[in-house]
């Protein structure tokens, strides 16, 4: 059993994964995000430093959703996260469209897929015959 602190409210609670919040932590967060989310769809052009005043919570965690790809923002919007790999402007996620696929294909690259075997030809005078099983051959 691994108990840590909360660091929202510095409680003790039992820690499995994630992030270490208590679960009453992570059901405020979850609430706010749910409210962070709707405020972003009604003001597609909105930034993130505005969005944080707003709702009281720090640039960073708004930035941790968008890279999650839990939270994103309108394709005209003035919001963009730099691609992990190359440097690019994102909208959401960790890596731009050419990063995915590049990794994606590295993926491939290291998992070949299986190649169905190979059948040997039959030989036709001995596969066209007849067989017994349960007769003794003499």
């Amino acid at each position: 059993m691994d108990v840590r602190n909360c660091k929202g409210c510095g409680r003790l609670f039992n820690y499995i994964s994630g992030p270490p919040l208590c679960p009453t932590c992570a059901k405020a967060l979850d609430a706010k995000f749910e409210e962070v989310k709707a405020y972003v769809y009604e003001h597609p052009r909105v930034d993130i430093q505005e969005v944080a005043e707003v709702f009281e919570i720090s640039v960073a965690q708004i930035k941790q959703w968008i890279r999650e790809e839990r939270l994103s923002f309108a394709d005209d919007s003035m919001i963009g996260l730099d691609c992990e790999k190359c440097g690019a402007i994102i909208r959401t996620g960790r890596y731009c469209k050419a990063c995915k696929d590049k990794l994606a294909k590295g993926f491939q690259e290291l998992y070949p897929s299986p190649k169905p075997p190979r059948l040997k030809p039959q030989d036709t005078k001995t596969s066209a015959r007849m067989r017994f099983l349960d007769q003794d051959r003499d």
